[in-house]
């Protein structure tokens, strides 16, 4: 299957906005969706829409079982080690803030995270300063920009026991760069500290192997991933269930109850609260079955062939700098740049009259931005749909904006 070809199964693709194609260049933030997961999503609205595990009739049983069919592809995609292992969530955000107010942190407890955090790693660990008392640090950037290795394994030496957690992304939406994961799981669990990865830029886009990784939670939004929005997946080591305690109860957590007391179901669903978006998770399985089918490492060099070719692309345009000095081979299918003439917001609002659609702003990483007083950016995401001719769409008009604006500076 050629990447050209992939492209005719992406609906809103074959849209024209003005008369001009679109040029799709936002995926992380939300990535585009091929019909098989928008015919699914139609699928369960059509032919059996209902609640899975509470009643008993066909729709319902249905249901379950597609439920259950999807968790278990989630768990291949992952490679855990058992279905028990993977809990269903709205997004990244919900799965983050699930560890952090279910887990068992005290007072004194420390949390390491990065400098380039998105919001949904950096805000609830925040709050459980502010809740419980925990410590949070972050390991800053080396002089390359890069995770400081040398420096995190300082802190996990001098805190000793200290360090309950290490949360971190597997892939930075800041600018694409790919932390060295095993090494930083490696020198976390060496010091006996817990570790959460945040893999909303990695799952899609690379092959996640928690057999290899050996991480104790990761978390991912579906809506990256092809996928329908309002899904995520939590996966959780089983035998770190019982470090923690549900924070949202009620409907669908429990066996049984009484005017006194209660019993929780087992996990994963303890941990499921309230009515779920059945027809997304149903069709989240679509997606990853469409991602495997293609190859995920086919996806991620596909991905970074782009960026180099971009990159190589802007270097003769004045004015037009990288946010990032991290060489491009350990970076994924993300570049964010600024351009002197003009401010990042302006920049993307012209670029979107051409129907070329980028992100524009802190990306979430808003602390980064602040720590390092750098202005806003713009960013350009790939995913497996995007080619070369976009590309030199984008860098037609960025030069036609450097002449147009660099004369007036």
């Amino acid at each position: 299957m050629g990447f050209k070809t992939i492209r005719r199964d992406f609906p809103v693709l074959e849209r024209k906005l003005n008369g001009k194609n679109i040029v799709y260049f936002d995926n992380a933030c939300m990535s585009l969706k091929p019909a098989k997961v928008i015919e699914k999503l139609r699928e369960y609205y059509e032919e059996y829409t209902g609640c899975a595990g509470r009643s008993v009739h066909r729709f319902s049983e249905r249901v379950t079982q597609e439920m259950e069919e999807t968790r278990d592809f989630v768990r291949g995609f992952l490679e855990a080690k058992s279905s028990k292992e993977i809990v269903f969530t709205k997004n990244t955000t919900e799965a983050i803030n699930l560890v952090a107010y279910s887990l068992d942190l005290k007072k004194g407890d420390l949390v390491l995270t990065t400098d380039r955090e998105h919001n949904s790693n950096l805000i609830p660990w925040i709050l459980m300063e502010e809740k419980r008392g925990i410590k949070h640090e972050v390991v800053t950037e080396n002089k390359n920009g890069e995770f400081d290795l040398l420096g995190f394994e300082e802190k996990l030496r001098r805190e000793r026991e200290g360090v309950k957690l290490v949360a971190f992304p597997w892939v930075s939406n800041l600018d694409g760069y790919e932390l060295p994961v095993k090494k930083i799981v490696k020198i976390a669990r060496d010091y006996n500290s817990l570790v959460l990865i945040d893999a909303a830029q990695r799952a899609g886009h690379g092959e996640i192997n928690l057999r290899k990784t050996r991480a104790d939670f990761l978390a991912f939004s579906g809506h990256k991933a092809l996928g329908p929005t309002g899904t995520g997946v939590l996966y959780v080591r089983e035998e770190n269930y019982e470090k923690m305690t549900s924070f949202i109860v009620g409907g669908e957590t429990i066996e049984e109850s009484f005017y006194d007391k209660f019993v929780f179901l087992e996990e994963p669903y303890k941990f499921e609260a309230g009515l779920q978006n059945y027809a997304g998770i149903i069709a989240l399985k679509e997606a990853l079955k469409y991602l495997k089918k293609i190859g995920l490492e086919n996806i991620e060099n596909h991905e970074k062939k782009l960026v180099s070719f971009l990159e190589k692309e802007v270097e003769n345009i004045m004015g037009l700098e990288s946010l990032t000095k991290i060489d491009k081979t350990k970076r994924a299918g993300i570049f964010s740049f600024n351009m002197e003439a003009i401010p990042a917001n302006d920049l993307a609002t012209i670029l979107d009259m051409e129907n070329i659609m980028l992100r524009s702003g802190k990306f979430c990483v808003n602390s980064w931005f602040n720590a390092y007083k750098k202005k806003d950016a713009v960013r350009a995401s790939f995913h497996v749909y995007n080619t070369k001719e976009e590309i030199k769409k984008l860098v037609e008009m960025l030069r036609k904006i450097e002449r147009d604006f660099g004369e007036s500076r």
